[in-house]
This record gives structure tokens, C-alpha cells and sequence, in this order.
């Protein structure tokens, strides 16, 4: 069962929540996902730069100059995992945890 609530957080930071009814009673796990009224904008033409508040790419830029904290490596990674999901790149899917470190022990 999920529930969503979107709720505006005070400047004191604190939240006093009411669980419906259908919900039994007994330990939850509650997520908290910070949201944004700005718009996403498209990225640029390598796919990096987002303009939007992106709380992940956020947390990997300069805080000062704006500019990504990325190294050319894992920006290489990142295009290459975005070519791999459009389809451009082929990818390795596997069933289970064990078939994949099967593979990963068999390129030694």
C-alpha cells in the first residue's frame, strides 16, 4: 500500500502526520521526496546539464560557479548508460544476482 501527501514544510521543520484508517497499525517506512514548482528543462546536446532543481545533479555541482563536479569518466559512464537504455548500445540483462556475478567472474 502507498500513500502519497504532498504537505509544505514550516520553517521549524516539523510535521505532525495523520495516517488514515485502512492503514494497519504497526511499523512504516515513510519517504520523504523533496519537490520543486520550477519546470524541468531539456538538456543540452551531451544530455548532463539539467537546468531544473535535479536534487541528485544538485548535489554534484559547484555551489558557487553552478558548474557539474563530474569527472570526464563518470561523465563518459553516465552517456554511456543513457545510450545503453535508448537501445543504442547492447546491454547485459540477467535473471538473477548469481548469473551476474557468474558473468563478472567469467571476464577475469
Amino acid at each position: 500500500m502507498t500513500i502519497t501527501q504532498t504537505v509544505d514544510i514550516p520553517a521549524n521543520h516539523r510535521l505532525t502526520i495523520d495516517v488514515p484508517r485502512e492503514v494497519p497499525e504497526g511499523r512504516a517506512t515513510i519517504v520523504f521526496f523533496p519537490t520543486s514548482d520550477r519546470k524541468y528543462e531539456l538538456p543540452d546536446e551531451d544530455g548532463l546539464n539539467y537546468e531544473g532543481e535535479c536534487p541528485i545533479c544538485a548535489a554534484h555541482r559547484d555551489p558557487v560557479t553552478g558548474e557539474e563536479l563530474f569527472n570526464e569518466k563518470t561523465k563518459a559512464a553516465i552517456r554511456e548508460g543513457r545510450a545503453m537504455m535508448r537501445g543504442e548500445i547492447p546491454s547485459k540483462l540477467y535473471t538473477s544476482f548469481d548469473e551476474m556475478l557468474a558473468d563478472l567472474d567469467a571476464d577475469d
